[in-house]
């Protein structure tokens, strides 16, 4: 693997977490993310469930997870399962974990090839009483396809009917919202090359370079720093598509005058950062395109002070947009009496500003985490504003990721460049 890995007490402390939110006599199971396959032979990137990484950290196919904390037989209340490696496998696809290499990175004893599993599964499953199977639960989830965890929950409920199950999703998601100090030190790094690739693309920009010049210049610093490249598919948008919220198609010329909307980052170690920037393709604001970019800023400032413990996500929403508001009016593109008419489901806000400022972030990009209870210490998110005017051919957003503290909170992309005065020194310089 490229990057370091973590060190086994984190999934240890993290296989603690979750056992001690489990009914007595349980068994869970989790399961590794499939191949995916492309076309003919050909198969997509294997990326670990993210489930199953959080408490093994075991980054490789074919991998089971077991715990059974209440199990009589010590030896059975973690259990590890991989794919049994020869010399075919090494000729073809390389190395992977032997036994001993899985339990230095893990911590787990009882390390089994993946064959044994159902004679183990069946012994901890007849001292059982409460199964705890996992799936995506995600709010924005689309599951299309039927996953190994699917396939899993079929077969275990045919076999074994008279068990009582559960769900594991919403331990995962309330485990996994807080992070652990190695977390936030994992996504520093990720932050931290995606800093190098944006001081790299400040000094390549200027009017007739194309949006997918852009990305090959983020791609080779990404990957030259130990990612595996972009934490999610990159928007380079300049002029009118940085209006399309969700713009990936990168294939357009940067033109003189336009702004250039930029929303990618890289991932490390599977920890994903999060970023959005805006410049101007010359590498000077015009007046308009500055005050619309100050105006963000303001907003994007006075969110992150507002996301402290005990707020829950909804109540932060509500306040930014109300922020956000006040400085659409200061622009000239709202006035009272579409406030005063404004639907309360779809404030007048947000014809400019359609989208949520801040998700969790993580493991997942839009990371698993309460949506409706309260934001505790520990919480990573991103704050991400944005102005978006089509008629002016000009969209701008400006997005950092920050771990929420007991008193305040902690900057991650501190060091990327943002106030408009430096963005343009550092392209001029």
């Amino acid at each position: 693997m490229k990057y370091t890995p973590l060190p086994k007490e984190l999934y240890e402390r993290n296989r603690r977490k979750l056992a001690a939110k489990l009914s007595k006599n349980s068994v869970a199971v989790f399961n590794s993310n499939d191949n995916m396959p492309t076309n003919a032979d050909g198969t997509m990137r294997f990326r670990q469930n993210n489930d199953l990484f959080y408490l093994c950290g075991i980054d490789q196919e074919e991998t089971i997870l077991l715990i059974a904390p209440d199990c009589p037989n010590p030896n059975m209340r973690e259990v590890l399962f991989l794919r049994e490696t020869n010399e075919h496998i090494a000729i073809w696809e390389g190395h992977k974990y032997t036994k001993e290499e899985a339990e230095a990175a893990c911590g787990i004893k009882n390390i089994q090839w993946v064959d044994q599993f159902d004679q183990v599964f069946n012994t901890v499953m007849a001292l059982s009483e409460n199964v705890y199977l996992n799936t995506n639960e995600h709010l924005r989830a689309g599951v299309v396809v039927e996953t190994r965890d699917a396939r899993f929950i079929k077969s275990c409920k045919e076999r074994y009917p008279l068990h009582q199950y559960h769900r594991l999703a919403p331990i995962m998601h309330e485990l996994r919202g807080a992070k652990e100090q190695e977390e936030i030190d994992q996504l520093q790094i990720a932050c931290d090359i995606t800093e190098k690739g944006f001081r790299r693309i400040l000094q390549f920009v200027k009017p007739g370079v194309w949006e997918y010049e852009i990305e090959a210049e983020f791609l080779h610093e990404f990957v030259r720093n130990r990612s595996n490249g972009f934490a999610y598919e990159p928007i380079i948008a300049s002029g009118p598509s940085a209006c399309v919220l969700h713009y990936i198609e990168n294939n357009r010329a940067c033109k003189d005058g336009n702004l250039l909307l930029m929303d990618l980052a890289a991932e490390y170690g599977n920890y994903n950062a999060d970023m959005t920037r805006t410049i101007p393709v010359s590498g000077r604001f015009t007046a308009r395109q500055r005050a619309v970019y100050d105006a963000v800023l303001r907003v994007q400032k006075e969110a992150m002070n507002m996301l402290r413990p005990g707020v829950t996500i909804q109540e932060y929403h509500k306040e930014v947009g109300l922020i956000m508001q006040s400085e659409l009016l200061g622009l000239g593109l709202l006035d009272q009496t579409a406030i005063k008419n404004q639907n309360p489901d779809w404030p007048a806000y947000k014809k400019y500003f359609m989208h949520g400022t801040s998700h969790h972030l993580g493991l997942d990009v839009h990371d698993v985490g309460t949506m409706y209870g309260p934001i505790t210490p520990g919480m990573v998110f991103t704050v991400e504003p944005g102005i978006y005017i089509p008629e002016e051919g000009m969209g701008i957003r400006l997005e950092n990721n920050i771990v929420v503290q007991e008193n305040g909170y902690f900057d991650l992309m501190r060091n990327i460049p943002i106030e408009a005065d430096e963005i343009e020194e550092l392209m001029n310089s």
